[in-house]
C-alpha cells in the first residue's frame, strides 16, 4: 500500500465515532515504534513531520525511513503529514517532496489573512492530489518553533468556521478548545477541561466535516515521575486528561495530534535504562528499550484513546 492522504480515513473515523493518532516522528526508532503499535492493532495512522524535525534528520531520510514504514506495514493505511507548516514554501516543499497532507498554521494572522494564506496553500495542494489542515483559534504552549503565551492563545469562534472552511477550500481544521503544546498543558491542582461546547457548536456549523486537535499529549504521570525519578527536571508537568480525549474522538473529532508522549516515553526509558546499566554504551540497547517504550504507549493510545484499533480496512 502507497501513502494515502487523510480523506479516506477522516471519513470512516467521522462515521465510526473514532479519531486517528498523529503522531509525530524524529527519526528511526518512532517511526518503528509507532507503526509496528498500529500493525499489532490493527490501525491507520498519520505520521507527522515539523519543520524542526525535518531541520534534525533532513526531509530525505524522514522520507526513506517513511518509505520503509510503508513497505514493512503494507496493509496499515499510512498518511504522512506536515505539523504547522509556517509559510508556503515549507508547505510546497512537502507536497513535492511527497506528503500527503500538510499544515498550514496561519492562526496567530488576523482572519482574513489566515484566509488569504490557507487558500494559498489550498490551491496549490489540490493540484497534486494533497490535503491541507488549517488552524483557526490559537493554542498556547511550545512545540518546536511554535510558541504562544497564554495571554496570545484564543478559543475558536464558532461563529467563524463555516466561513473559513468555504473560503479557503480546507480539508480538516485545527480548533483550540483548551489543549496546548508541550508538558505543562494545565497548573498542579487545577481541573483540567476541554471547552466541549465549543467543539459541538463548530460540529453544527460544519456537519461532516473533520476536525483536529493539536496539543493533546495526556502526559503520562508515570514518565513524567521516571524521567525526575532518574535524573531530570520536569516539576508539574500535566496533560489533557485521556477521558476527555476519547470523548472528543467521539464527536467530530478524526485527528488527535500527539507529541510530548512519545518524548517523555523514550526520554524516561532511556534515562532509566542508562542508569540502571551504567556500564553499557551500546546505543541499540538504551534506545531499543525506548522504542519498545513508545510501543506499548500508542498502543494504549489507539485502543483507549483513539478508538482506532481493528479500523485499517
Amino acid at each position: 500500500m502507497a501513502l494515502v492522504t487523510t480523506t479516506e480515513m477522516f471519513r470512516k473515523a467521522y462515521d465510526g465515532g473514532y479519531a486517528i493518532g498523529a503522531f509525530n516522528v524524529n527519526n528511526m526508532e518512532i517511526v518503528q515504534a509507532i507503526t509496528e503499535a498500529c500493525k499489532k492493532e490493527n490501525s491507520p495512522v498519520i505520521l507527522q513531520v515539523s519543520r524542526g524535525a525535518r531541520a534534525y534528520a533532513n526531509h530525505t531520510y524522514l522520507m526513506k525511513l517513511v518509505e520503509a514504514a510503508v513497505k514493512e506495514c503494507p496493509d496499515i493505511p499510512i498518511a504522512l503529514h506536515l505539523d504547522h507548516g509556517p509559510d508556503f514554501e515549507t508547505c510546497k516543499s512537502c507536497i513535492d517532496g511527497g506528503f500527503t497532507s500538510v499544515m498550514i498554521d496561519a492562526s496567530s494572522k488576523p482572519f482574513e489573512e489566515n484566509i488569504a494564506i490557507t487558500k494559498e496553500i489550498v490551491d496549490y495542494a489540490h493540484k497534486y492530489g494533497v490535503v491541507v489542515e488549517a488552524e483557526l483559534g490559537t493554542l498556547a504552549g511550545i512545540e518546536d518553533e511554535v510558541k504562544v503565551s497564554a495571554e496570545e492563545s484564543s478559543y475558536t469562534r464558532p461563529e467563524e468556521v463555516e466561513e473559513f472552511v468555504t473560503r479557503t477550500g480546507c480539508d480538516s481544521l485545527a480548533i483550540a478548545i483548551g489543549t496546548s503544546h508541550g508538558a505543562y498543558k494545565f497548573k498542579p491542582g487545577t481541573n483540567p477541561q476541554l471547552r466541549f461546547d465549543v467543539l459541538h457548536e463548530c460540529e453544527k456549523k460544519l456537519p461532516g466535516f473533520p476536525i483536529v486537535l493539536h496539543g493533546a499529549s495526556s502526559v503520562p504521570q508515570e514518565y513524567v515521575q521516571m524521567i525526575n525519578e532518574y535524573g531530570g527536571n520536569m516539576p508539574g508537568a500535566l496533560g489533557v486528561p485521556e477521558d476527555q480525549l476519547r470523548e472528543a474522538a467521539r464527536s467530530a473529532v478524526c485527528k488527535i495530534n500527539i507529541d510530548s508522549d512519545i518524548r517523555l516515553a523514550m526520554t524516561g526509558t532511556v534515562r532509566k535504562y542508562l542508569t540502571e546499566n551504567p556500564a553499557d554504551f551500546d546505543p541499540r540497547k538504551y534506545l531499543k528499550a525506548g522504542r519498545d517504550a513508545i510501543e506499548a504507549m500508542v498502543r494504549h493510545k489507539i485502543v483507549d484513546v483513539l478508538g482506532s484499533s481493528g479500523k485499517a480496512e
